[in-house]
């Protein structure tokens, strides 16, 4: 019972702050509410809370009772959405596909159906010795990838 109206909370929250979007939504059997959001621009203490609010305030602790936690999607945890690509575009991203290729690299792209990735090898010289430095791009469906994440670098 409680799940549909937290949706419809949610949704109607959505509708009303379009830069936002839902990353995961579950309700333990003890009632505890877990919502993760992120955003275009990233997300801010003020969304979550405004998160929260919109939920909390609508729902009657007397009727049911639960706990509710609105948070940011980390920065190491995966990406999910493709919104969440859009993102990051320009930044470095850790692949993992479903056949069990593995690709790190800069996002270049993304779209709704796939994004592209780009790195640098050093592969030898086609004549002569030494190497040369070779600029790789794949293009990879969303649909294919198991695992993204993106790469923290200091």
């Amino acid at each position: 019972m409680l799940k549909p109206t937290v949706e419809k909370l949610l949704e109607n929250f959505f509708d009303q702050n379009p830069q936002l979007f839902l990353i995961d939504m579950s309700i333990s059997e003890d009632n505890k509410i877990m919502v993760v959001i992120d955003g275009d621009q990233g997300v801010t203490v003020e969304d979550c809370v405004n998160a929260s609010r919109a939920v909390e305030h609508n729902l009657d602790r007397e009727e049911e009772d639960f706990s509710l936690e609105v948070s940011s999607a980390g920065a190491t945890a995966p990406l999910v959405n493709p919104r969440q690509y859009a993102k990051n575009i320009g930044r470095e991203l850790a692949i993992k596909t479903n056949e069990g290729g593995q690709f790190e690299g800069k996002l270049a792209e993304a779209n709704d159906e796939n994004i592209t990735i780009q790195w640098k090898v050093r592969e030898p010289k086609p004549v002569g010795k030494g190497k040369v430095t070779v600029k790789k791009e794949a293009v990879i469906g969303l649909q294919d990838i198991k695992e993204a994440k993106v790469m923290i670098k200091f």
